[in-house]
C-alpha cells in the first residue's frame, strides 16, 4: 500500500498532536494534580503512535510508545510528577518534533532515540501495567451494559418488529482515518436502523483513540446477513460479526417498568439515542464544516485573482475614456462583486497568530531555567489573524524580542525583591487589530533600558559622536539599540549579546512592510510595538510622474503629500532639507535615484512626498501626483533580484507596468 499518498495529512496531524502535548505539558507542570491534562496527552501520544507506526515510522512510534508508558504510570497514580520527569518528557517532544521536520525535509524519518527512550524507562511494573493496558485496547469491551433508558428504547423497539444487534466490527491495521471509516459504517447503518450504544464510546471513535475494533448496539428490521452485506460495502474492514439479541437475553430487560400502550412509536426516544451516540455531523445542523484545503491552491487562487484585479482596472480606465453610460455601470458593478470577492479570498488566507505564539512557553519555560530566573509569560489576542505570508515572517522577529526581555529585560529574583518587584517577572505578548494593521507588542516589567550605558555603548562604537549626544532626546537614545550591530551584554552567551538580533529585526519587519519602536522607563520595563500590514499582495499605492514614467509609493509609508517653493529648501551639510512641521526633513530627488532624465525647466514649485521610516523622515521629490489606486504587488523574477529602491512591479488599468518604490531603501 502506498502511504506517500497520505503523507501531507500525517505532517499537519503530527504536528497539531505535537503541539497539543506542548501545551498540555505546560499546563500539566502548572496544575501537577489534573490527571484530566494527563489523559488528554496521553491520547495525542497515543494517536500519534498509531499514525507513525501505519506509516512505518518506527523510531517516531518507539518513542511515542515509551512517553505513553510514563503518562500511564502518572494516570495511574504509580509515579508523581516532578521537574526531571517534565524536562525528559519535553526532550521525548523535542525529538519527536526533529522527526517531523526530516520528514517535511524529504527525509526517512530516522533518528537515534535510544538515549531519551532509555530515560522514559520507567519500573517492570508500570511496563506490565502498560502493556495490559495496550491488550486490553486491542481487544473491546465485550460485556455490554445498558443504562435504565436504553433497556427502554430496545424493548419499545422490538414490541414494534425491530430485532436488536450485537456488531463488532475490526478495521485493517493499516487502515488510516480510522475516524472516516466508523463514520461511514454508520451512515450505512442509519439508512435502515438506529444506533443505540457503541463500545467505545462515540467521542473516542471520533478522536481515533481505539486500536482497530468497535462495537455497535443496533436496532433494524433487517436480517443478520443484510446488515453484514451494509457494513461490508465500507473498505478497509478486517472482520464483521453481527450477533442477534433476544428480548429474553437483553440485560434486565424484563425488570424496567413496561412500555406504555400509549407510547405507539419509539422512532423519537430511538433517534434521541441516536444523535448521543451517533458521530457529530457539522454543518447540516447549524455546525460549520472545515475542510484542509493545500496552500499552494490558494496561492493560485489569489494569483487568478490579481489577474482579475489588473483586468477591472483595465476595464475602468476603458469606460472612463468611452463615457458609455451602461458600459460604466456594468464596471462599477463588477467593481463592487470583485471587492466582496477580494475581501473572501484574503479572509481564507488569514491565520491566527496563535500558530507563532504557541511556540514561545516552552521557549520562555526553557529559558528561565538557562538564566536561573523566574518569569512568566502571558499571552493576549492570540485570535488576531494575520495573512499567511506575514505570519511565516514574524515568527524569527519575535524570538529576537521575546529573548531580550527575557535576558536584558527582567532581572534576576534577588535583585527585583531587592528593588520592591515581585520575585517572578512578568512579559506579556499582545496581539490586535487598528485599521489595516496588525499591531504585536512586547512588554516586561524588568529593568528598563539604562540610557546612560547605552549612550556610552553607542560613543565607543561610533554610532554617534559626543557633540550629537549632548543633545539627543531619551526616546532617539531607545532607537539607538536597533543600530547594526550595537549590543550593551557585558558577557557573549547563548542566549542574546552577540551584537546580533533588534536591528536584525528592524530590518526584517520593514521588509514586510512594517516598523517597530520602542518606550522604555527605567526601572519599570520596556516595550517593544510592531506595526504590520494585513496582507503583502494587494496594497494601496500613490502613483506619480517622472517625466513619462509612472511610479508608485505604497500609502502605509505616506505621511503627508504637499506642494512647496524651490526657495523652502535649504542647504547644510551638503545635502538639501526642508523645515516640515518643525523637523528638518532631508530632501531626494526621485529622478536623480532611478536616473530618469530631467527635461523639465527651473520650476518654482516642487511636489513633494513625506515618507516615514521608524522616526527618521524623507521628502521624495517628483513631477507630479496620479492619484490613490489599490495595485496588485508582484516579484520581478528570478532575473531582477536585488533591485535597488524597489520591491515590485505592477500592471496599470491602461496595460502601463509601475515599479512600486520600496521608501525604506531611499530613507537614510
Amino acid at each position: 500500500m502506498d502511504m506517500n499518498q497520505y503523507l501531507d495529512v500525517f505532517i499537519e496531524e503530527s504536528k497539531e498532536h505535537l503541539q497539543t502535548c506542548n501545551e498540555k505539558l505546560l499546563e500539566l507542570e502548572k496544575n501537577p494534580s489534573d490527571l484530566q491534562l494527563v489523559h488528554d496527552i496521553f491520547r495525542a501520544a497515543h494517536t500519534l503512535k498509531g499514525m507513525s507506526a501505519t506509516m512505518g515510522y518506527e523510531d517516531m512510534a518507539h518513542l511515542t510508545h515509551s512517553l505513553e508508558n510514563v503518562l500511564d504510570a502518572i494516570r495511574n497514580e504509580e509515579m508523581t510528577i516532578t521537574s526531571d520527569w517534565m524536562d525528559i518528557m519535553f526532550e521525548a517532544l523535542d525529538d519527536l518534533d526533529a522527526i517531523v521536520q526530516s520528514i517535511i525535509d524529504g527525509g526517512d524519518g530516522k533518528r537515534d532515540v535510544s538515549e531519551v527512550c532509555a530515560k522514559l524507562d520507567v519500573t517492570g511494573a508500570n511496563k506490565e501495567t502498560a502493556t495490559a493496558e495496550a491488550s486490553a485496547e486491542k481487544a473491546p469491551e465485550t460485556k455490554w451494559s445498558y443504562d435504565e433508558y436504553q433497556r427502554t428504547v430496545i424493548t419499545q423497539a422490538e414490541e414494534q418488529g425491530f430485532k436488536c444487534y450485537e456488531v463488532v466490527v475490526s478495521l485493517k491495521e493499516d487502515c488510516l482515518l480510522k475516524g472516516v471509516r466508523v463514520y461511514m459504517v454508520f451512515e450505512q447503518l442509519n439508512e435502515v436502523g438506529e444506533v443505540v450504544q457503541t463500545i467505545p464510546e462515540t467521542e473516542v471513535l471520533e478522536a481515533e483513540d481505539f486500536d482497530s475494533e468497535f462495537m455497535i448496539c443496533y436496532l433494524s428490521k433487517l436480517e443478520k446477513e443484510e446488515i453484514y452485506n451494509k457494513i461490508n460495502s465500507v473498505s478497509e474492514i478486517e472482520r464483521i460479526e453481527v450477533t442477534e439479541l433476544k428480548h429474553e437475553t437483553a440485560p434486565e430487560s424484563e425488570k424496567t417498568a413496561p412500555p406504555k400502550k400509549e407510547d405507539k412509536k419509539p422512532e423519537k426516544a430511538v433517534k434521541e439515542t441516536k444523535a448521543k451516540n451517533e458521530p457529530a455531523k457539522t454543518g447540516q445542523n447549524g455546525g460549520t464544516k472545515t475542510i484542509r484545503v493545500n496552500i499552494d491552491r490558494l496561492d493560485s487562487l489569489m494569483n487568478l485573482f490579481e489577474e482579475l484585479v489588473i483586468d477591472r482596472g483595465r476595464l475602468e480606465q476603458i469606460a472612463k475614456e468611452l463615457e458609455h453610460g451602461e458600459l460604466t455601470e456594468t464596471v462599477e458593478r463588477m467593481t463592487r462583486i470583485s471587492g466582496d470577492l477580494q475581501s473572501i479570498i484574503l479572509n481564507m488566507r488569514m491565520v491566527p497568530v496563535e500558530t507563532v505564539f504557541n511556540r514561545f512557553p516552552r521557549m520562555v519555560r526553557q529559558l528561565t531555567k538557562e538564566l536561573n530566573k523566574k518569569i512568566e509569560l502571558t499571552i493576549f489576542g492570540a485570535e488576531t489573524e494575520l495573512d499567511r505570508t506575514v505570519i511565516d515572517e514574524i515568527g524569527d522577529p519575535l524570538v529576537h524580542l521575546l529573548r531580550n526581555s527575557l535576558d536584558h529585560g527582567v532581572e534576576m529574583p534577588d535583585v527585583r525583591v531587592k528593588n520592591g518587584k515581585p520575585e517572578t517577572g512578568q512579559v506579556r505578548l499582545k496581539a490586535y487589530h487598528s485599521g489595516n494593521h496588525v499591531f504585536i507588542e512586547v512588554e516586561d516589567d524588568g529593568a528598563g533600558i539604562n540610557r546612560k550605558k547605552v549612550l556610552e555603548k553607542a560613543i565607543e562604537r561610533g554610532v554617534i559622536s559626543e557633540r550629537d549626544a549632548e543633545t539627543i532626546e531619551d526616546s532617539e537614545i531607545d532607537a539607538l539599540i536597533f543600530a547594526p550591530g550595537f549590543s550593551t551584554a557585558d558577557q557573549i552567551s547563548d542566549i542574546s549579546g552577540r551584537g546580533v538580533g533588534l536591528d536584525v529585526v528592524r530590518n526584517k519587519l520593514e521588509s514586510l512592510g512594517g516598523s517597530v519602536s520602542i518606550k522604555s522607563s527605567e526601572g519599570e520595563g520596556s516595550l517593544f510595538s510592531i506595526q504590520l500590514p494585513l496582507t503583502l499582495s494587494i496594497i494601496s499605492v500613490l502613483l506619480v510622474k517622472l517625466e513619462k514614467e509612472t511610479f508608485a509609493i505604497p500609502i502605509s509609508s505616506i505621511i503627508e503629500t504637499a506642494v512647496i517653493d524651490k526657495k523652502d529648501i535649504l542647504q547644510t551639510h551638503d545635502r538639501e532639507v526642508i523645515d516640515f512641521r518643525g523637523h528638518i526633513v532631508p530632501v531626494v530627488y526621485l529622478k536623480e535615484q532611478f536616473k530618469v532624465e530631467d527635461s523639465s525647466d527651473d520650476l518654482e514649485q516642487l511636489h513633494v512626498i513625506i515618507v516615514k521610516k521608524g522616526d527618521k523622515l524623507t521628502a521624495f521629490v517628483v513631477d507630479s501626483f496620479i492619484g490613490q489606486q489599490e495595485v496588485v504587488l508582484k516579484s520581478l523574477g528570478d532575473y531582477l533580484t536585488n533591485v535597488f529602491a524597489i520591491s515590485g512591479a505592477t500592471i496599470l488599468g491602461d496595460g502601463q507596468v509601475a515599479l512600486i518604490i520600496d521608501c525604506n531603501a531611499l530613507i537614510k
